[in-house]
């Protein structure tokens, strides 16, 4: 049975951690993408435009405020997309954890309070952190790709270029 290929992948050792990460990157692309939809298209009951450039303000943001809110709500709905997709997988996961750590320290003062505070916000982070470092999966477009198979040193380009996003955020807007 060595030489026996699997059809399945819930046969293979890693079917059931290539079907968590699948969970994983829908769970943050449904989250992320319907929260982009909510601010910059309004849709779900949600800002639109005008309002979260408003919410941007109360958090602190004082600058290019439209240039923001565009930024914040493509990245979410694009990396959102492409988790779907599983492909560019650390792009996605990067840009959505530039979002995460941003909206994290906007709301840090809030404390970890339900309705006020960082708590989902931390979440998500973590979750785009997770699958910067895991890769996408077996189940995704990247399935053959450099960074599905060794994904350590995407991971870290990643995590600068998410800091990075991050910061320049905090000190241009």
């Amino acid at each position: 049975m060595s030489g026996v290929t699997s059809m399945s992948r819930w046969s293979d050792e890693n079917g059931g951690l290539d079907f968590g990460l699948l969970a994983l990157r829908l769970m943050l692309a449904a989250a992320m993408g319907a929260h982009g939809l909510m601010q910059v298209f309004g849709l779900f009951g949600g800002p639109g435009m005008a309002k979260f450039g408003t919410l941007l303000q109360g958090y602190g943001f004082s600058r290019n405020i439209e240039f923001l809110t565009w930024l914040t709500g493509i990245t979410e709905v694009a990396g959102s997309v492409l988790l779907v997709l599983g492909l560019f997988t650390p792009l996605a996961a990067a840009g959505l954890l530039g979002v995460g750590i941003s909206a994290v320290k906007a709301k840090w003062t809030g404390g970890f309070n339900p309705g006020a505070g960082y708590e989902l916000e931390l979440v998500l982070a973590v979750m785009a952190f997770a699958l910067l470092f895991t890769g996408p999966g077996w189940y995704g477009l990247d399935r053959h790709t450099a960074w599905r198979r060794k994904p350590l040193g995407y991971a870290v380009g990643g995590l600068v270029l998410a800091v990075g996003g991050a910061a320049a955020v905090g000190s241009l807007f």
